[in-house]
C-alpha cells in the first residue's frame, strides 16, 4: 500500500521538533571562536609598530595642524558602529521574527527557536563584518605605515639635524629637489607621533563605520522588506503582446519614502563619521575612500553569508547547516544543508513542497529490490 509523501514540506516547525545535534552547535561555537581570533588579530596588528614612511618637511600634504580631539572618537565610533547594530539586531530578532511570514501558528518554543536562530545570524554577520574589516586596516596600517596629514605638527622636526637624518632625495644637491628624512629626526617620539603618526592608510574609523552601519542598513531593508520592485520572472521571457499592462504594473510597488530613509540613516551616520576624518586633518581623501569601500565589501559579504538576498519576502536569515556539514561539504555537493540534520524531518521522508502526486520512496525501494 502506498503511503503519502510529499516531496519537501519541511517547515521550520518540524525543525523544532528535533533535537538540535552537538555536532552542529560546536560547528557554530567554532564560527564565533574564528571571528574572535580574527578580532584579536586585528588587535595584534593594532598593537604593532608601523612601518615609518620617510618623509619630506617641505611636504604640504603632511603639514596640516594637529588637533587634540576628535569629532568622532574612537568610544563613540564602537558603540554606534557596532553595540548600536547589535541592539537593533536582538529588538528585531524579537520583534519582527517570525512576523507575518511565520508557517502555520507556531508554538511558544518554536517561536523562540526562530527568533534564537534569526538573532545569532545577525550576531554572526555583524561579527564577521567589523572583525574581518578591523583586522584588515590593522594589518594594512602597521604594513603601509603613510604618514598622517598632520605629521610634522606632530613631529616638531629638528631643523638643525636635517642631515643626519636625511635618508633619500636630491636636496642640497639640485636646486628644488626635496629631502627626505627619517623619523627619528622628531623631537617628539611619544605615542602619537612614533605610532599614531604613521597610520594614516587605510582610514580605520571609515572601515569600521561602514562596515557595522552597512551590515545594519542591508539588515534593515532584509527584515523590514525595504527594496526595489522586482518581477520574479524576467519581463523579456514573457509574451507582453499577449499580457495586459497592467498585469506586469501591479507585481510590484516602491515602498514608503520613510521605510528608505530609515534603513539609509546608519549609511548617513557613517559618512558623517569617514568625512570628520577629513576635517579633523586625521586622513588624506584616499585613505577614507578605500577604508570606507573596504567596510562596505566586508559588510555586504558578511551579510550575504548568513541571510537571503533582499527582494520580495526574503526576510529571513539562511538555514543552519546540516549535521554531516556542519563543518565541510565534498566537492560537487551544491549546499552545506542536507537532509539528515535538526531542521529534517526524516532521512528516508525530506519532503519538498513540488505539488507533484504522493509517493513512498522508501516502499518504491523495497518494490523495485524485489
Amino acid at each position: 500500500m502506498v503511503r503519502p509523501f510529499s516531496k519537501e514540506s519541511l517547515t521550520m516547525r518540524d525543525a523544532a521538533q528535533r533535537s538540535i545535534p552537538k555536532r552542529l552547535v560546536i560547528s557554530y561555537i567554532l564560527d564565533w571562536i574564528m571571528i574572535v581570533g580574527i578580532a584579536l588579530i586585528g588587535y595584534g596588528f593594532y598593537k604593532t609598530d608601523p612601518t615609518r614612511h620617510p618623509f619630506s618637511l617641505t611636504d604640504e600634504t603632511i603639514s596640516f595642524p594637529y588637533r587634540d580631539k576628535d569629532t568622532v572618537s574612537t568610544a563613540v565610533l564602537v558603540v554606534v558602529s557596532l553595540v548600536v547594530p547589535a541592539a537593533f539586531i536582538v529588538i528585531g530578532a524579537l520583534l519582527l521574527i517570525p512576523g507575518s511570514a511565520a508557517a502555520g501558528t507556531p508554538s511558544r518554543s518554536q517561536l523562540w527557536l526562530y527568533k534564537i536562530w534569526e538573532w545569532n545570524a545577525g550576531w554572526l554577520g555583524l561579527g564577521l563584518s567589523v572583525a574581518g574589516t578591523f583586522m584588515a586596516t590593522m594589518g594594512l596600517k602597521s604594513l603601509y605605515g603613510k604618514p598622517r596629514p598632520d605629521l610634522l605638527a606632530r613631529c616638531n622636526p629638528d631643523l638643525s639635524r636635517i642631515a643626519e637624518f636625511t635618508v633619500g632625495g636630491l636636496g642640497g644637491k639640485v636646486t628644488g629637489a626635496p629631502r627626505l628624512v627619517s623619523w627619528e629626526i622628531c623631537q617628539n617620539q611619544a605615542y602619537e607621533l612614533a605610532v599614531d603618526g604613521f597610520a594614516s592608510f587605510p582610514s580605520g574609523h571609515s572601515s569600521f563605520a561602514f562596515a557595522g552601519l552597512t551590515y545594519l542598513s542591508l539588515w534593515l531593508c532584509s527584515k523590514l522588506s525595504i527594496g526595489f520592485p522586482y518581477l520574479a520572472h524576467s519581463p523579456f521571457g514573457l509574451d507582453l503582446r499577449a499580457q495586459k499592462r497592467d498585469s506586469i504594473r501591479m507585481q510590484g510597488a516602491a515602498p514608503p519614502v520613510y521605510m528608505v530613509i530609515v534603513a539609509f540613516v546608519p549609511i548617513a551616520v557613517a559618512f558623517f563619521f569617514s568625512a570628520s576624518r577629513w576635517f579633523d586633518f586625521r586622513h588624506h581623501g584616499f585613505d577614507i575612500i578605500f577604508g570606507s569601500v573596504m567596510g562596505i565589501v566586508f559588510a555586504w559579504v558578511a551579510f550575504h553569508l548568513y541571510h537571503l538576498p533582499i527582494m520580495r519576502g526574503a526576510g529571513w536569515a539562511w538555514a543552519a547547516r546540516s549535521h554531516n556539514h556542519a563543518f565541510f561539504k565534498g566537492v560537487g555537493l551544491p549546499s552545506y544543508v542536507g537532509a539528515n540534520d535538526w531542521s529534517a524531518v526524516d532521512d528516508k521522508h525530506v519532503t519538498v513542497d513540488s505539488g507533484q502526486p504522493e509517493v513512498d520512496i522508501e516502499r518504491g525501494e523495497r518494490d523495485l529490490a524485489e
